[in-house]
């Protein structure tokens, strides 16, 4: 009986790989051979026309001596990832714990605060913010009625970044829905056990409402750090692709754009393209390290 079994879990196992071959086959072909790929292309000098030249660490180099618009695109791009991803999360959840109320309709208002999130990583929006940020749009539009001239806001190099920001802001749907959910897990009885000690709405919700919402806190932070680093259509389509003015929207992943199909310069690029991925992963590694911390299980 005991053999009979063995050999049944071994055909499931056997039938589970095969279902699940076309997955590996895509990793290994689609994702795997060009990650590496490109790791041997940073140790080249490749145009995309002639056959890649063996430099050495020669891309690395440059971008850490001999390159300004390396720094910049790494101060644009930390700038976008310290202001927007905490300022998201804490409006993400500042709205969740609002749609958390017994409100008639909190359906249509959750579908509705969601749906920027659909829409805000599209080429249309990015045009309609960079509409809405010019020095004929509906910002400066709202200012003039109380006798304030604004300036261009995207084409100024001070303002241009923090309206990437608030962009990035504006799409908050995704984490706000994954703090509700997590709102919903948080055993009322705790709350009615605080009100009874005598504990009001503010002390119950640094007391209860975030420690037991640290795991998707932590979560929510991970995820739209990994994601900020990666952003490159808002600053592709208000910049025109150039990251300008004066490289203020320069995000890294714009960078490497231009580097790889602008100059030609694939090798270049994709040492750049590694230097982003092991920066990402020390960003993650150090969220990890200090989840220990502040990061409270149930267990």
């Amino acid at each position: 009986m005991l053999r009979r079994s063995s050999t049944s879990a071994q055909v499931e196992g056997r039938a589970a790989y095969l279902f699940l071959l076309p997955w590996f086959a895509g990793l290994l072909l689609l994702t795997g051979g060009p990650i590496l790929a490109s790791l041997a292309l940073s140790f080249t000098d490749f145009d995309l026309l002639t056959a890649p030249s063996f430099v050495g660490l020669d891309n690395y180099a440059r971008m850490l001596t001999d390159d300004p618009h390396f720094v910049n695109a790494v101060r644009v791009t930390l700038i976008y990832v310290v202001f927007s991803v905490p300022l998201s999360g804490a409006f993400a959840l500042l709205v969740a714990v609002l749609l958390n109320r017994p409100v008639r309709g909190v359906g249509v208002y959750r579908a509705a605060y969601y749906l920027p999130s659909l829409l805000g990583g599209s080429v249309a929006v990015a045009i309609l913010w960079r509409q809405i940020f010019g020095a004929d749009g509906l910002i400066n539009d709202a200012l003039s009625y109380f006798g304030i001239v604004g300036p261009s806001w995207i084409s100024t190099p001070e303002y241009a970044i923090y309206t990437l920001v608030l962009l990035h802001i504006w799409q908050f749907g995704s984490p706000m829905l994954i703090f509700l959910a997590g709102l919903k897990q948080i055993p009322a009885e705790l709350y009615d056990a605080a009100a009874v000690d005598g504990a009001g709405k503010v002390r119950a919700f640094f007391r209860i409402t975030l420690p037991m919402l640290s795991p998707i806190i932590f979560f929510n932070l991970v995820l739209q750090t990994v994601n900020a680093f990666k952003a490159f259509t808002p600053a592709f389509i208000i910049s025109g692709g150039i990251g300008g003015p004066a490289d203020s929207t320069l995000f890294y992943t714009l960078f490497i754009y231009q580097e790889g199909f602008g100059n030609f310069r694939m090798g270049y690029a994709s040492a750049l393209a590694w230097v982003l991925l092991l920066v990402t992963a020390a960003f993650t590694a150090l969220a990890f390290r200090s989840s220990k911390y502040w990061v409270h299980y149930a267990d």
